[in-house]
């Protein structure tokens, strides 16, 4: 009877414990992200002083992987691609969207995670990132009105900082929320024939991500 009961209460006690993770864990997180530019755009040099560009938001899944180096300090690596739409502004205007974009931002933080063995926890990070960006397309409005253009995008590195929280579903599962804002500057060139222009970009997004993780 004694170990029946002894027995019950490991297996309330396993059933309640967190799914914090411990020094070598590998904690694994799918999440859903948002995107969201704040961009300050240069003028369309030289043919169009007057003329800026702005960017669209954008949705898509997301990976993450996070090493615990000790059970509070942990090195996240996420990796995630968007598009995103350019459009015309201030002269542009009528032209609409001028151009498309894929974005691939592969970031590495460092995370602290200030309460480890709580159900609740949040944590905050510093980093790098890196941005390639790839199958740049204009559009059929740029080329229509300008003549068939080819778009370039230059690749970026900058910081990047986050904050988050995971919260306990079961004993291995976990809920998450993180924000990070990513320092990304890119020059874009437009070559139609022998003109090219060029427009710099800040594109310093935020990105909030909601998800679910699991530790290994």
């Amino acid at each position: 009877m004694k170990l029946h009961i002894a027995l019950g209460a490991a297996m309330i006690v396993a059933a309640a414990a967190p799914a914090y993770a411990d020094q070598g864990d590998l904690l694994v997180r799918g999440r859903a992200i948002l995107v969201a530019p704040t961009e300050k755009s240069g003028t369309v040099q030289p043919s169009f002083p007057g003329a800026h560009v702005a960017v669209d938001n954008s949705i898509a899944p997301e990976l993450d992987f996070t090493y615990m180096l000790t059970n509070r300090i942990g090195a996240e690596l996420i990796l995630g691609t968007t598009k995103h739409h350019v459009s015309g502004r201030d002269g542009l205007d009528s032209l609409g969207r001028i151009a498309g974009t894929w974005v691939l931002p592969p970031t590495l933080t460092l995370q602290y995670h200030f309460a480890p063995l709580a159900k609740v926890r949040p944590y905050a990070g510093v980093g790098f990132n890196y941005t390639f960006f790839y199958n740049d397309k204009a559009s059929d409005a740029l080329n229509n009105a300008i003549g068939k253009t080819a778009v370039r995008l230059k690749d970026s590195a900058g910081y990047a900082v986050q904050a988050g929280l995971d919260f306990d579903l079961t004993p291995r599962i976990f809920a998450n929320i993180d924000v990070k804002y990513i320092d990304i500057d890119t020059t874009a060139r437009l070559t139609t024939g022998n003109a090219v222009n060029r427009v710099r970009v800040s594109l310093d997004p935020i990105v909030v991500g909601v998800g679910i993780g699991t530790r290994f």
